[in-house]
């Protein structure tokens, strides 16, 4: 199937192709006529399924469509007439036609960015995005301009609404990407109150990893008579990555291991994921130390460093990227080659959002976990949640104390064996991350964070303010 087929027009037809792609995904293939006809939506697919240009091109489509005349003069447009007879303008709420709603603002600028592309022969729409962290005059600014598009965290969307900035009142498309992750991170208030503010007669789009539980009760109170989707293809188990575990007796171990795995001559990119910030700018300091080419990002950051550290990776100027969960969706860089669960994340969702940062645009990709023995079932239910065993795998001089198997509360079927090092490189000697001889910092542990960490600085399931 080609996308002319899918019923789009010829100027996304031509920036489709400009930009290189080829064929649409199973996604793209069910949803883009569906939309083009006017459905809602219910859709339930992965990371990496292609779900962006699902929504975001049959959108496209119908606006570029509306007659710009029978839509009467803009805010904008108001403001501008005000100038022309001398007069001071007043600030007119924006009256966006399609408003996308996003759980963080990694995953809103990429959507962004991605509008930007497909909508390149279609000067008359423009998308912008509203999010935490960024300045308040800069979003006026943007606000000023009446997009057509706005893409937005829910929490910076409300205050804007509560302070009059946006007018939903012409509001005809709606979507709300990755609503489960929305939902985990405590945003089901705000997703309701913006909802009630929109015109009953909008388009719904949701697209979620899972359409049961909390998301389903929501998805069939904001819908109507939606066309379910649900995408469960060899994709979905992500084939094209190699998914190992190395299970690890302390912090000390974990590090050195890390440090010989981040020698890989195979790696190009990668990110490590942590669970607290902390830890983010601990590990990345001890790299740069160690002489690796690294970079922190989680959500006490200012949304200009976050974008420029963003920027750097895309650039290939950071070679190691180590983030909290707030990278675990929205970063689309082809050019990361492995992931590294450096602490197992909180919810087996959020490592199937985690590992899909590699393996991007039809490559190959390498996933690893550093488990300590005590965490053995929290695999478990990560190889439940994904119908999918995890190998355990051991590399020659970094041998865990214990055997997997007794890491473990089941011998795995058919797998692993001691001295097993399938596909493991050879160990380049055994480095950590501190200088030899360096002193260690007052309450620091020999690992990658501190002892006593605050369980509250985490990027989890807790919202934080900066990433509203």
């Amino acid at each position: 199937m080609t996308f002319e087929a899918l019923g789009l027009n010829t100027s996304l037809i031509k920036a489709l192709t400009d930009a290189g792609y080829t064929a649409p995904t199973p996604v793209q293939q069910q949803a883009i006529p569906a939309a083009i006809a006017g459905k809602d939506l219910l859709v339930s697919s992965q990371t990496g399924s292609g779900k962006t240009a699902a929504f975001m091109l049959p959108s496209l489509h119908r606006l570029s469509e509306i007659d710009p005349a029978a839509a009467g003069k803009t805010p904008n447009q108001e403001m501008q007439a005000a100038r022309a007879r001398g007069e001071r303008p007043r600030f007119k709420a924006a009256q966006p036609k399609m408003l996308v709603l996003t759980p963080t603002r990694e995953l809103a600028l990429q959507v962004t960015s991605n509008t930007d592309k497909y909508s390149v022969n279609l000067r008359r729409l423009k998308a912008v995005s509203i999010l935490g962290g960024m300045p308040y005059p800069k979003q006026m600014q943007l606000l000023a301009k009446n997009p057509e598009i706005l893409v937005a965290t829910p929490g910076r969307l409300i205050d804007h609404m509560e302070s009059g900035k946006i007018d939903f009142s012409q509001l005809e498309i709606l979507v709300l990407d990755e609503a489960d992750r929305m939902l985990d991170m405590g945003f089901i208030d705000d997703i309701e109150k913006i909802v009630d503010a929109t015109p009953s007669t909008r388009q719904t789009m949701l697209f979620s990893a899972t359409l049961d539980g909390v998301v389903g009760n929501m998805a069939r109170r904001i819908t109507k008579d939606p066309q379910v989707i649900q995408i469960l293809s060899a994709a979905n188990k992500h084939e094209n990555i190699t998914q190992r575990v190395h299970f690890v007796d302390d912090l000390s171990h974990k590090n050195r291991l890390l440090d010989h795995l981040l020698r890989d001559d195979s790696l190009d990119q990668a990110v490590v994921f942590t669970a607290t910030k902390r830890d983010a700018d601990t590990i990345a300091d001890r790299l740069n130390i160690a002489g690796f080419s690294a970079a922190a990002l989680h959500g006490d950051m200012h949304q200009g460093a976050r974008n420029r550290t963003l920027d750097s990776l895309r650039r290939g100027q950071v070679k190691i990227l180590i983030a909290t969960d707030v990278a675990a969706r929205g970063i689309d860089v082809p050019t990361i080659t492995h992931v590294f669960n450096y602490d197992l994340p909180k919810f087996p969702e959020d490592y199937v959002h985690r590992i899909g940062r590699t393996g991007r645009a039809g490559r190959n990709g390498l996933a690893i976990s550093l488990v300590n023995h005590a965490e053995g079932m929290n695999v478990k239910r990560i190889e439940r949640f994904t119908k999918q065993l995890i190998p355990v795998n051991v590399i020659e001089g970094y041998e865990p104390k214990k055997t997997a198997s007794a890491s473990r509360s089941s011998p795995r079927p058919g797998g692993w064996k001691p001295g097993d090092n399938r596909g493991g490189a050879k160990p380049s000697g055994q480095r950590t991350f501190s200088k030899p001889g360096a002193p260690r910092k007052e309450g620091s542990s020999t690992g990658g964070g501190y002892k006593g960490s605050n369980p509250r600085s985490t990027d989890g399931a807790r919202r934080s303010y900066g990433d509203r």
